[in-house]
Formats: structure tokens, sequence, C-alpha cells
């Protein structure tokens, strides 16, 4: 009787215990990283072929996602706003919306399933080829040539991305508004400027550096713990995800808090 009841107690103990274990890794990690930054010679080179990798080859779905979404949201301002607010305000919604939320976040949450479970595969299979181990073997650091290159990519790239993003999001709202809503031109511009301020870009590119920073990171992590084979790969890759995910979400309502 006794073990039942403690039963959730040492469940949430082990969860805590593997969590606290999980982030002080993650965290020797980034310091790590940061003192391998004095290997330029090693990480710089390798740096423009990740932003390649990292940013512009997720492009396309970044600009698919965000089209789509200034579709939708273009369509349900309409449907929301019917006789009760002027129709130019669709231009408000899209516009702050794009910029303040769905730009970053969608967009951070689509680049870590493509960006973060990339590099967390490639480095797992390293960790369990015995790659890794081979560049320490050599005195080479594999933190320089494999992270640094990565998280600076990732930090980069992030808001480039997101700003494509964001500028595909509004142009897919205003179109929907022309063509299925009658609204014109210079009223979706109009409702675009209303409630306009230079802080919301920067409020974007914030989160977006901060999502990138965090998605290349984590897969780096998880790449590195790698365990067991081609299944602890896949568990790696999932889990980094997952993790990258989650955190994101985290860092969203964070700057919400924070700068809003």
């Amino acid at each position: 009787m006794t073990r039942t009841l403690l039963a959730p107690v040492r469940a949430l103990g082990r969860g805590t215990r593997v969590f606290t274990l999980a982030v002080g890794s993650w965290g020797s990690l980034v310091v790590d990283a940061v003192r391998a930054l004095r290997w330029v010679q090693i990480w710089a080179p390798l740096t423009l072929r990740q932003m390649t990798r990292i940013g512009v080859d997720s492009v396309p779905i970044a600009l698919f996602i965000a089209a789509f979404t200034g579709i939708v949201l273009a369509l349900q301002a309409s449907y929301t706003f019917t006789g009760a607010i002027p129709l130019y305000f669709v231009g408000v919604l899209v516009g702050k919306t794009m910029m303040l939320e769905l730009g970053p976040v969608l967009t951070g949450l689509a680049l870590s399933g493509r960006v973060g479970a990339n590099i967390s595969a490639e480095i797992g299979t390293m960790r369990v080829t015995e790659q890794i181990d081979a560049l320490e073997t050599l005195a080479y650091p594999p933190v320089a040539y494999l992270v640094v290159p990565r998280v600076i990519a990732g930090t980069i790239m992030f808001p480039l991305v997101t700003a494509l993003a964001i500028a595909m999001g509004i142009v897919a709202g205003w179109i929907t508004a022309i063509q299925l809503l009658e609204l014109s031109t210079p009223e979706f511009v109009n409702g675009l400027k209303l409630f306009f301020l230079p802080f919301d870009v920067t409020y974007a590119l914030i989160k977006a550096t901060s999502f990138g920073f965090v998605v290349t990171s984590i897969g780096c992590h998880f790449g590195f713990n790698t365990k067991g084979g081609a299944e602890g790969v896949g568990r790696s890759t999932t889990g980094a995800v997952v993790a990258s995910s989650m955190v994101i979400l985290v860092l969203d309502a964070f700057w919400a808090v924070l700068l809003l």
C-alpha cells in the first residue's frame, strides 16, 4: 500500500533528476562551445556551409507554412469581423499576428523538426560510429568542429528565415483580401499600418534569434549524448525535436512577459 502511494513521488523524483541532468549537460555543452570560439580557424570555414544548410535550405518550407498561415488569417479575420468591425482590420490582424506570434513560432517549430532533427541525427551517427572519438584522439576539438558552426549558423539564419516568412504571410494575406474579401489594397495597407510599431519587427527577430540558438544547441546536445547504435540515433532525433519544440513555446511566453 505504501509503495503504491509513494510511486507518483518516486516517478516525480526520477523525472526531476533526469531533467536536471539533461539541463546541466546541455549547459555544459554551451559553455564548451563558448570556450571553443577561440578555435576560429576550425569553425569559421564551416560556418558558411552550415548557414546554407540551416537557413537557405529551410526557406521553402518556411515560406510554404507562412503563405497558408496568412491566407487562413485573412479569411478568419473576415469571418470574425463581419458586420461588427471595419473590414480593413483584416490588415491589422494579419500584420500583428504574423509579426508578433505566428511568424516566429511556426517557423521555429517547423525548423526544429527539420534542422534540429538533422543536426541530432548527423552528430548522433558520428557518435555511435566513433567518429567523434577519433576526433578527440587526434586532439581535434569536436565541439569547435561540430557544435560552434551549427549554433552560429542557426542563430544568424533563423531571424532571416523568419523575416522572409513574415513577409510571405503578409503578402499572402493581402492577396487573399483583395481577391476573396473584396478589400482594396489601400484599405489593407491602411489596416496594416494602423497599429504597426517598429518594435514589432524587433520583437519577432529577438524571438527568432533565441529559437535558432536553442534548436541548434539542443540538437547538438542530443547528438553528442547518443548511445545504442541506430536505435539510439532515432531516440536522440525524436528527443531533440520534442525538447526544441517545448523550449520554443516556453521562450515564446518568456519573451512576451519580458518585452510586451
